[in-house]
């Protein structure tokens, strides 16, 4: 089977649905227009699924210049993206930057979505954010890295020990992973991988992704749905740093164009064995 990419997926606004698309443009900070935008509370500081899983269900798209957005039981939001503005200090974790504030009816439509006071910002046009890991590169309103990468392999392993616990599969969409590899026979590969070309651009492994709890929330409805995926994570993708890991954080070496359908390239690979293959 060859390797290829099946599915792309961008998030337009921080931790709101995700967009899927056949073919999407790499720039240095990702997907185009992934992360653009985030929700931010009245002190700045980014909201999240972790706290408002609502944002599930509230789903963006970006054409031909505008935002937008739509969420059950509220009219949809059309916005014309306000590049220059207001900027306003912002918070991503322990990163501090500006956002540009894209106006009071943004703010008025996120805040009777979510129930609280909220504003929706934009990255400036001089946004300019260092990522860190073993590949330094660029990101935006992410919460540290341009991409993430998973393989449908990893999710297949996962969904067989749930299913043998007697619980219910997860899909995909649970890990919001900016790109999807199919053909990887092995578990966890992209655990390995640490530069890899598709399409004309060319990507490097930044570090594991140690999961929060947004995976336990159902991205179709917008509620927690746990204890899995994560209590199956936890008994063999523990982090010896703490928490559990599904999925490989990229960092964008040369933008490109790329395509699902693609072949995935590695050009290098860790020589270290990834603990995905230790037994349950």
């Amino acid at each position: 089977m060859s390797v290829e990419v099946s599915a792309l997926v961008s998030y337009p606004i921080k931790g709101c649905a995700g967009t899927t698309a056949r073919s999407a443009v790499v720039t240095p900070t990702g997907l185009r227009h992934d992360r653009a935008w985030m929700v931010v509370d009245a002190e700045g500081v980014f909201r999240s699924q972790r706290n408002e899983p609502r944002l599930a269900v509230v789903h963006p798209t970006v054409v031909d210049g505008q935002l937008r957005v739509s969420a059950p039981d509220v009219e949809d939001l059309v916005l014309d993206v306000v590049p220059e503005g207001q900027r306003r200090p912002v918070r991503v974790h322990k990163w501090d930057g500006v956002g540009v504030d894209q106006g009071q009816a943004a703010a008025d439509w996120f805040s009777e979505v979510l129930g609280e006071e909220s504003r929706l910002v934009g990255l400036p046009p001089e946004h300019v954010r260092p990522s860190g890991g073993e590949t330094e590169g660029l990101v935006g309103f992410a919460d540290a890295h341009a991409l993430l990468v998973a393989s449908l392999a990893s999710l297949d392993g996962l969904n067989e020990r749930i299913l043998a616990r007697g619980a219910e599969p997860v899909p995909m969409n649970r890990f919001r992973p900016n790109i999807v590899v199919s053909g990887w026979p092995e578990p966890h590969t992209e655990d390995r991988v640490r530069r890899m070309s598709i399409g004309d651009a060319e990507f490097g492994y930044a570090k594991i992704c140690v999961r929060c709890a947004v995976p336990m929330v159902d991205q179709d409805t917008g509620r927690r749905a746990g204890p899995e995926p994560i209590r199956s994570l936890a008994q063999y993708r523990r982090d010896p740093e703490g928490g559990v890991t599904f999925g490989m954080k990229a960092v964008v070496l040369r933008p490109g164009v790329i395509s699902v359908g693609d072949a995935v390239e590695v050009a290098r690979w860790s020589d270290l064995a990834s603990y995905a293959a230790e037994p349950a």
